[in-house]
């Protein structure tokens, strides 16, 4: 245990420094939140034709009303605490990046869901858009993470298992 709570904090550490570095910022988080924006917008689209991103900003034409993506809400820190877990847990490389693979998937699946609800919630209800976006989606995000990485647990044993007894 104390093995796996130094890796992980340790990949923690590294992976949330790296994030932060202005060349990883520009590079990489930055049209990684435009790219979430565009793709809500073109979801939204098939409802409502009148909605525009530009950058991580995604806005209303019809009234006006925006919301950005900031640090925080772009999946970015969910998918580095699951690469932490992931990386921390004994498995071999496959099942690792497999398991990172749907992870990234699920989250923003999930994230996509957040960004979408909380622009039609800021339109409708200033203050229940405000306790879904500090309160709800992010437990709902963090939990996302934790149930992919548990039933990875739950079907990695079978895996080791089937790969010994092939041994």
């Amino acid at each position: 245990m104390t093995r796996y709570i130094t890796i992980f904090s340790l990949t923690l550490l590294i992976l949330f420094t790296l994030e932060l570095l202005q060349p990883v910022q520009i590079n990489v988080v930055e049209p990684f939140t435009a790219l979430i924006a565009q793709i809500s917008v073109t979801l939204i689209s098939f409802f409502d034709a009148n909605v525009i991103s530009y950058g991580k900003i995604i806005q209303s034409q019809t009234n006006g009303f925006a919301v950005s993506i900031e640090p925080g809400c772009n999946g970015v820190e969910a998918m580095i605490v699951l690469t932490a877990a992931v990386l921390a847990f004994p498995s071999s490389i496959k099942q690792k990046i497999a398991v990172l693979v749907i992870g990234f998937f699920a989250i923003q699946i999930m994230n996509l869901g957040r960004i979408i609800s909380l622009f039609y919630l800021g339109q409708w209800h200033t203050g229940i858009f405000e306790w879904a976006h500090l309160y709800i989606w992010p437990v709902l995000i963090m939990v996302d993470v934790l149930i992919v990485f548990l039933l990875w647990m739950k079907f990695l044993p079978m895996e080791v298992e089937v790969a010994q007894d092939a041994s």
